[in-house]
């Protein structure tokens, strides 16, 4: 039987609000809403485009930490707080995802926790080897 995991990257919000960035049990990972914030340079960028770029950068490096990887993603949600972000989100879907091609939807929302969020992706992956495609 496979053990459940808990995976952190270490955010304060993480143990303040009482979830995991990811919890790996049985063949999957699920990592949860990952929002755009930058932890090299610790900021939020302003630009849809950077901020769903810097969500797939800490969802990888998590599944990487974990032993799966975007390659091994099933499924993923896409929320976005204006209907305008959708393109530009999606087209980083594409530049991240369009060989792995998970089951995905995109919800327009109302808002994030803070303001300056503008996208939101959460993930599940295979946590052993990668998911099979035709």
């Amino acid at each position: 039987m496979a053990e459940r995991r808990l995976i952190s990257t270490g955010s304060p919000f993480e143990t303040s609000y009482g979830y995991s960035r990811a919890v790996a049990d049985g063949d999957y990972v699920f990592v949860a809403g990952t929002t755009g914030y930058d932890y090299v340079k610790m900021e939020m960028p302003e630009d849809v485009t950077a901020q769903a770029r810097n969500c797939f950068d800490t969802i990888a490096k998590v599944l990487a930490d974990v032993g799966s990887s975007l390659e091994a993603a099933v499924r993923a949600t896409y929320y976005v707080t204006d209907a305008s972000f959708q393109e530009p989100v999606l087209r980083v879907c594409g530049e991240r995802l369009h060989a792995i091609r998970p089951a995905a939807t995109i919800v327009v929302v109302a808002g994030l926790l803070k303001p300056e969020m503008k996208v939101e992706i959460e993930v599940t992956a295979r946590l052993r080897g990668k998911a099979r495609s035709n």
